[in-house]
């Protein structure tokens, strides 16, 4: 490759290469779960947002998971969102999945008020101090609210669903009341929660939460999911979502 801070990974799940960078940010297992708890959810020829998709390994992994008949990525480090849109014409997804540079702060500016069925994001997590978190960190941008808070997020994902569409995110359980209350104050109403742990014995270190554009309230919670064995070794369960026999 021309350079040389890029790598060419294949996914597992379905054969799809990912340009990332060698020595920087690289998707992890949230991104996959994700991927997992949403597929089945969405319907036949139903359109989908991807929000803060970084280089894009969510809609690679839909693309042959899911039933959508459309993918929009939306990333705002203009990096990431370069190297979405090379992998997706590396995998020859163009007709598929599209990949735009943006803000979703400024959501309006890319797509029509209430257009899709469904949206995803795995958001930054982690309440950005003032003053401790660099601007131009890409990293720091990933991983912390520096460029865009939880309520930018569920703001946008209000905007951009249909009556009835979902919500698909997955975040860290101690934010739980703030997640639920963000929902709903943009009436998107929390329907399917499960959380993740590392360990069977720790407490969750992740939650994967569906939420519905103005719907009833009654919340599912899901059997935990637990990522490995006593040995460090993947528990069946995640093995199947990586297709590992």
């Amino acid at each position: 490759m021309e350079n040389s801070n890029e790598i060419i990974d294949e996914l597992k799940q379905n054969g799809c290469k990912i340009i990332q960078e060698k020595n920087g940010f690289k998707f992890g297992i949230d991104a996959v779960l994700l991927v997992w708890f949403c597929s089945e959810s969405i319907r036949n020829n139903q359109s989908l947002v991807d929000l803060c998709t970084g280089t894009g390994i969510i809609p690679l992994l839909l693309s042959s998971s899911s039933r959508a008949s459309h993918i929009s990525a939306l990333e705002i480090q203009d990096c990431y969102a370069d190297m979405a849109q090379r992998s997706v014409v590396l995998n020859q997804l163009q007709e598929k999945i599209e990949v735009l540079h943006g803000d979703l702060k400024n959501i309006q500016n890319y797509y029509k008020k209430h257009s899709v069925e469904n949206v995803t994001c795995n958001p930054p997590y982690m309440i950005c101090d003032h003053g401790k978190q660099n601007p131009e960190d890409k990293k720091a941008i990933a991983r912390f609210e520096v460029m865009c808070t939880l309520e930018d997020v569920v703001r946008a994902a209000d905007y951009l669903l249909k009556p009835g569409g979902a919500f698909f995110m997955i975040h860290k359980p101690f934010r739980l009341p703030e997640i639920f209350s963000v929902f709903e104050k943009y009436h998107i109403e929390p329907k399917r929660m499960q959380l993740v742990l590392s360990h069977a014995d720790e407490e969750p270190a992740m939650v994967l939460i569906e939420g519905r554009k103005n719907a009833g309230r009654r919340l599912k919670i899901e059997k935990p999911l637990v990522v490995y064995n006593p040995d460090g070794t993947y528990t069946q369960g995640i093995n199947k979502i990586y297709g590992i026999n």
